[in-house]
């Protein structure tokens, strides 16, 4: 096994896989031979890294026509975003597949029957770790390869990328105004309370959001199973999808319900849909529900360097500073720097380039 001189000894966990083809996804050279065959274990390595949410693409150098075709004939095209199917050199696919991606070289792998193919992608790539296609029946063994958390989202990332492709192309290809693009979408929001399966995606959110993360604090699987058993607290997952697919779990709503005030407490949404409004949508529902219910609404939020645009998400829904006495019989925030919002709710109405699907909550 070569791997970059750059890599730890315990490296970053793989985020795709670039597999050649010839003697090494499959069995045969095509262009010689004109037939190759899929090993089974193979095909089932492909759907296990699959599951696991490892992104897979193609660098090999063939006839692009003919060997998607084979890829699609032996049932495994689907599997693959991204690929690179030519005569250049095959650092300069693998490269370009990482920015396309955009992910760092060192979560990339490449594997390669051919030492000077793999040789040549090194030398130029040293960050990316390379495999001969005899070491494939370990590879799903090794810590690399083994993310310790599988998200319900991961499982479907190659989907959900798949999708942003079409997307992006779309709104490539849309000669109107941005907001007339979002409407074409179709996009649908989902509000619903968090199920276990979910958890492990919640608390990624509760980690990895920092521009639309209302106070940056993090709640543990153990937390949030504590939450979710609490009659006074509501654990809300957005998901949301469009015409091309799924975007996934997006946003995490955690919400402290009192007799005369609901404690929104964090308020946290992906950065890859800030430009559909998400956040603001999820606030006016939120109004909306607590002016229904006949309670005061009070958001937590602690400013940090990067979540200014949350912090403007909260004022345009018409969060304010000023003192209401809703606050005092609420517990202390879970930081001296967070500091409540406060807001007396009146209906709002959605973006109009959202469908809205959520739960009903009512007033503990």
């Amino acid at each position: 096994m070569t791997r970059g001189s750059t890599v730890a000894q315990q490296p970053p966990i793989v985020k795709c896989l670039v597999w050649d083809l010839d003697n090494t996804l499959w069995q045969g050279t095509l262009l010689e031979d004109g037939r190759v065959t899929l090993p089974g274990p193979v095909r089932e390595l492909i759907a296990d890294l699959d599951r696991r949410g490892i992104l897979q693409s193609v660098a090999s150098k063939n006839d692009h026509d003919q060997a998607w075709k084979q890829l699609q004939a032996l049932g495994v095209a689907e599997y693959f975003v991204l690929p690179r199917i030519g005569w250049g050199p095959k650092s300069d696919a693998v490269r370009e597949i990482a920015a396309e991606l955009n992910f760092a070289l060192a979560t990339i792998a490449f594997v390669d029957d051919q030492p000077a193919e793999r040789a040549e992608v090194q030398f130029h790539l040293p960050e990316v770790r390379c495999y001969p296609a005899e070491e494939l029946s370990g590879l799903a063994a090794l810590p690399e390869f083994s993310p310790p958390t599988v998200t319900v989202d991961a499982r479907r990332r190659r989907q959900m990328y798949q999708a942003g492709f079409q997307r992006k192309a779309a709104e490539a290809e849309f000669t109107g105004p941005s907001e007339d693009f979002l409407r074409s979408l179709a996009l649908v929001m989902d509000i619903g309370r968090a199920t276990e399966e979910q958890l492990s995606r919640v608390e990624e959110l509760t980690l990895r959001t920092s521009q639309m993360n209302a106070t940056g604090v993090h709640y543990s699987l153990a937390d949030l199973r504590t939450l979710l058993a609490d009659p006074r607290h509501e654990v809300l997952v957005t998901v949301l999808t469009d015409r091309f697919g799924p975007h996934g779990a997006v946003g995490l709503q955690l919400l402290e319900k009192h007799p005369r005030v609901w404690n929104l407490k964090l308020l946290a949404t992906s950065c890859r849909v800030v430009s559909f409004g998400a956040s603001s949508v999820i606030l006016n529902w939120l109004v909306d529900e607590a002016s229904r219910a006949g309670v005061h609404l009070v958001a937590d939020f602690r400013r940090t360097e990067r979540n200014r645009m949350m912090d403007i998400a909260y004022r345009f829904a018409g969060f304010t500073d000023e003192a209401c006495d809703c606050r005092a019989g609420l517990p202390a925030p879970a930081h001296e720097d967070i500091q409540r919002l406060h807001l007396i709710p009146e209906p709002q109405a959605p973006s109009p380039t959202v469908k809205l699907n959520a739960v009903s909550l009512q007033c503990a």
